[in-house]
């Protein structure tokens, strides 16, 4: 009996080791912590951005709570259930999708929300999740690398939902999605000649894009991206409103809530798109450098995860979840240093933004539970 009690211990010291179980759930302790970490960051940062208003800082919170709670609920499940229903994610995703089109609510000329009442709901935002769960459910079943019919069929699983949200337009969303199934194909072990093939397709379909795709307010924001002085009151303003408050942090920042570019309303999206100028400004170069170390910290995770999942679905899915979380700090940092057109991408964990956010986390909860089958298979 005693011998029985000994390996017992030590076989559930093996399947939860290094602090596996939090409260009876599995938790990821290093994902969970730096996480809380940038979410506190962001509530300060929102603060100061949002004019003061403890009302978007209590509005960020909630969601940020109830995003850890289907975090933590998605945590729990085996990595296997997600791939078995990815579809019904995928296709209430599109389900959705169009009923924007018949239902939605608008703002700005765009029509990409559908009004619940008490909140708005942006169904694109479960297609970041949506997308690249069915890509590496789909793939992941497949010899690979993916034959020319599998990649094709992969292909439309991506292009689909990502031009049903252009049209809404909602360009930053769409190409996020786009970049997160082409990361799962990417991953799969994409052959070279494919890789070259779609280079070249994008290449000669660009003018077209420019001419019969892209809307005429996101041509100038290209247009401006490469000389914003041509027009400072109108689409060249936000860049270089932006870039002034970057440059006057200075090193050290001028402190907590002293940013004039912010403070006094020059600086527009303050508290979405544009917060990291914001942070740029009241911290300075070490307070951008401090945010960054987070960010890579959280990425490194998600890379050792995927490279220490169990199955070709949970390598495919952790590893797109975590480019794409990159992406989203590449594009928005670019966006906002003037180094990449305005294209409405969030900061993440940071920028203002409810169902963002909780998309964002529901994808940190399905690295968890690739995490954790690391620990139940002994790892």
């Amino acid at each position: 009996m005693a011998e029985f009690d000994r390996q017992l211990k030590d076989h559930g010291s093996t399947i939860y080791g290094r602090g596996g179980r939090w409260i009876g759930l599995r938790v990821d302790y290093t994902l969970l912590l730096l996480i809380l970490l940038l979410m506190v960051t962001g509530l300060i940062i929102l603060y100061s951005a949002s004019g003061q208003q403890f009302a978007y800082v209590k509005r960020q919170a909630t969601f940020m709570v109830v995003g850890l709670i289907a975090m933590l609920i998605v945590a729990q499940v085996p990595p296997r259930f997600l791939e078995r229903w990815a579809f019904l994610l995928y296709g209430g995703g599109l389900v959705l999708l169009v009923g924007v089109i018949f239902f939605g609510s608008g703002a700005k000329g765009a029509q990409r929300w559908l009004d619940l009442g008490s909140f708005r709901f942006q169904p694109s935002e479960l297609l970041k999740i949506g997308v690249p769960l069915m890509l590496a459910s789909y793939l992941g079943k497949r010899v690979l690398p993916p034959g020319f019919g599998h990649v094709m069929s992969a292909l439309m699983m991506i292009v689909v939902p990502a031009m049903m949200i252009g049209m809404q337009p909602d360009l930053g969303t769409a190409l996020l999605i786009f970049a997160a199934g082409s990361f799962v194909l990417f991953l799969s072990g994409l052959r070279k000649s494919y890789m070259f093939g779609a280079l070249l397709v994008a290449l000669t379909s660009a003018p077209l894009f420019w001419f019969y795709l892209l809307r005429d307010y996101q041509k100038l924001r290209i247009l401006t991206l490469l000389d914003p002085q041509s027009d400072k009151l109108g689409a060249g303003w936000n860049i270089i409103q932006s870039t002034t408050a970057i440059g006057s942090g200075g090193f050290t920042g001028k402190g907590w809530l002293q940013g004039t570019q912010s403070q006094l309303d020059f600086l527009p999206e303050s508290h979405t798109d544009f917060i990291i100028a914001v942070l740029a400004e009241e911290y300075g170069f070490v307070g951008v450098v401090l945010l960054l170390v987070l960010y890579l910290a959280t990425i490194f995770r998600g890379v050792f995860i995927s490279l220490r999942a169990q199955s070709m679905f949970g390598r495919l899915l952790a590893g797109s979840i975590t480019l794409t979380f990159f992406v989203y700090i590449f594009v928005n940092l670019g966006m906002v240093s003037g180094m990449l057109p305005v294209v409405g991408v969030p900061l993440p964990m940071v920028s203002y933004g409810g169902t963002a956010i909780v998309t964002l986390l529901l994808g940190f909860g399905m690295l968890m539970a690739i995490g954790t089958e690391e620990k139940r298979m002994g790892l």
